[in-house]
């Protein structure tokens, strides 16, 4: 089937990308390469550099005319929407509605959306935490993100439009920028190849929950087939603390020399998460394959080769 896939440059999209190449779906990509790599794209994708906030997506879905939309596209800094909210939501909110607009004009018939977990809870009342935990985001991103979920139900309850919203964890895994501020696993691991101690923000007893980037491809593979319509958390249901997660790297990096530096805490940023993914299982039948230990063992390990 024709699949367009936004933000198709991007580490967890270009995962995606290559799978439906791979099951023989026709993908086009959307990417304006803000932080995207155009060699991440599979050769056999149709590619669109185009902002997603430009009249010319309309465009493009009339001439490729999708039955499925995966919209990855994003700012996807936590912390750059705490110092520029409004720039954050011309993006992430204002962006998506033309991404929708368009899916309502061209007749796609269903939108699997990149949410965020992550985010969307606000600090948790509970742990792990399920679809019917309160949402209460604590940044602009999060804000962002809940605020598509909510037009992604308004279009299906005008239009019929059908949709997942995936609210995924703390993505992590092979092809991670090591250089930006999200991706902790790249970072740290980059860090450590180079011989120096990756700082930890705050006392680093701030937990995440860690999803590897294939079990995140299986989902959204599966929400296309699927027929349930809402938000469902991907993630392990697992709460791992940034100095745990140092320590688990250091010791796969077998370097002693590796120390453990805090530096200060970062505004917007939550101290615990995780994700009850009990929901994906019963509605689309997905579950996380790849444990932490062997996650991380495979990103260090494809860091280290690709020096």
């Amino acid at each position: 089937m024709n699949i367009i896939v936004t933000g198709g440059a991007g580490f967890i999209s270009s995962n995606i990308v290559g799978r439906l190449v791979k099951g023989n779906h026709t993908v086009t990509v959307v990417d304006d390469l803000s932080t995207g790599k155009k060699e991440n794209v599979d050769v056999q994708a149709d590619f669109y550099k185009c902002d997603i906030r430009s009249k010319k997506i309309l465009d493009i879905f009339k001439k490729k005319k999708p039955r499925i939309v995966i919209h990855n596209a994003a700012q996807i800094s936590v912390r750059n929407s705490v110092d520029d909210p409004a720039s954050d939501a011309g993006i992430n909110i204002l962006g998506s509605l033309n991404i929708l607009e368009a899916c309502i004009k061209c007749n796609v018939e269903k939108v699997i959306f990149a949410s965020s977990g992550g985010t969307v809870y606000g600090e948790q009342r509970h742990f792990p935490a399920d679809e019917e935990h309160p949402l209460n985001p604590i940044s602009p991103y999060g804000v962002a993100k809940l605020s598509v979920e909510k037009y992604l139900h308004y279009y299906s309850y005008n239009y019929g439009l059908k949709y997942v919203a995936l609210r995924y964890a703390n993505v992590y895994g092979p092809g991670q920028d090591p250089y930006g501020e999200a991706g902790v696993v790249a970072i740290f691991s980059k860090k450590m190849l180079n011989g120096e101690s990756p700082v930890i923000n705050g006392d680093g007893k701030q937990t995440r929950d860690y999803v590897y980037v294939s079990d995140v491809v299986e989902a959204n593979i599966k929400a296309i087939k699927g027929t349930f319509a809402g938000g469902l958390n991907i993630g392990t249901g697992e709460e791992v603390s940034v100095v745990d997660l140092f320590h688990m790297l250091k010791n796969i990096s077998k370097n002693d020399s590796i120390e453990e530096i805090h530096g200060p805490s970062k505004e917007g940023e939550q101290k615990r998460s995780s994700l009850h993914c009990e929901k994906a299982k019963t509605f689309i039948g997905w579950e996380p394959k790849v444990s932490l230990e062997k996650g991380l063992k495979l990103t260090y390990k494809w860091f280290k080769e690709d020096r």
